[in-house]
């Protein structure tokens, strides 16, 4: 089976990379998500030579600067991880997302304890080094940490944009053109309706206008738009929006009993007594019932596998 390739944190993997010499395993990452992802592991305090066990480092604030010194004050590698991290950032071109290990000097991608010069306090007010360059070189990867996995609106969609970015570099990998791009964007319309409406508009007008543009310049933009407006997430609100729209492919072939049901479906879905996977369900069937091309195209109804079950919390 075909893998999708992701960055992530040695560490997250059981590898004893960590200054204990031991790990942080996540069985989510390794079993459930690993089962549809070729990960890339990276540890970049391992890469720049620093062994393990080893002196912990962390964050300091030096005249204005961020450091990466040795908590024993031993040693400084500021300059060996941020020279590693810039490079290795510019070479992972090849991944369709990246998971890092939280609170981690070099991999934490928010929230990382920055401390004083003269230990005088800290703040949860940093970026790992190597996530900052990575962020920075890759700006529409997406990016998430082990612990906000335990979330499951957030693991949804960040798993989501991997399956979605993933698809758009396939895309592009095929060769891109201007017939390409309004199929992708027609495939992907309810999902981006789902997450942002103005984002929704501002792609069919630059579509629109693709005539009359240069192809790469808005391909640039679309793919800018289009992983911006996943970022934002769902509601119950935008998801019956859509559940709606879908709702209305079918109101000539159902019968009065079955549109009732639907209906009905979507409304306990907006007032929360059923969870996003019930109203889905039933529309998948209708569809099976009565196929529709245009609709049976839509990323919305399948955005990942369902072995994932992602959409059960939802």
């Amino acid at each position: 089976m075909y893998k999708i390739k992701v960055g992530i944190s040695a560490c997250l993997l059981g590898q004893e990379v960590r200054f204990d010499g031991g790990h942080k395993r996540s069985s989510f990452c390794e079993r459930d998500l690993g089962a549809h992802f070729d990960y890339h592991p990276v540890c970049p305090e391992m890469a720049i030579g620093l062994g393990a066990p080893r002196a912990a480092i962390r964050l300091v604030k030096r005249h204005g600067e961020i450091r990466a010194e040795a908590s024993n004050g031993s040693f400084d590698v500021t300059e060996k991880l941020i020279a590693f991290s810039e490079q290795k950032a510019r070479q992972l071109d090849f991944i369709s997302g990246y998971i890092l290990c939280a609170k981690s000097p070099s991999c934490g991608m928010e929230r990382v304890r920055i401390y004083g010069a003269n230990n005088e306090g800290s703040a949860k007010e940093g970026i790992g080094l190597f996530a900052k360059a990575l962020m920075e070189a890759n700006p529409l990867l997406p990016v998430e940490e082990d612990g906000r996995l335990c979330d499951p609106i957030l693991r949804e969609n960040f798993v989501l944009r991997v399956f979605a970015y993933h698809d758009w570099q396939q895309l592009c990998a095929q060769g891109l053109s201007a017939a390409a791009l309004i199929r992708f964007h027609s495939r992907y319309k309810y999902l981006v309706l789902s997450h942002a409406t103005t984002h929704y508009r501002i792609l069919g007008k630059l579509l629109g206008n693709l005539g009359k543009a240069n192809l790469q310049q808005v391909a640039d933009s679309y793919i800018k738009g289009l992983m911006a407006a996943l970022t934002l997430r769902a509601n119950r609100r935008s998801h019956t929006n859509v559940l709606m729209h879908l709702q209305g492919y079918f109101k000539r072939v159902l019968t009065p009993s079955q549109k009732q049901e639907l209906a009905d479906t979507i409304d306990k879905y907006r007032t929360g007594i059923f969870p996003l996977l019930v109203p889905l369900t039933l529309i998948r069937h209708y569809l099976r019932e009565y196929p529709n091309p245009y609709l049976a195209q839509q990323v919305y109804l399948n955005p990942h596998p369902d072995t994932l079950k992602l959409r059960y919390g939802l």
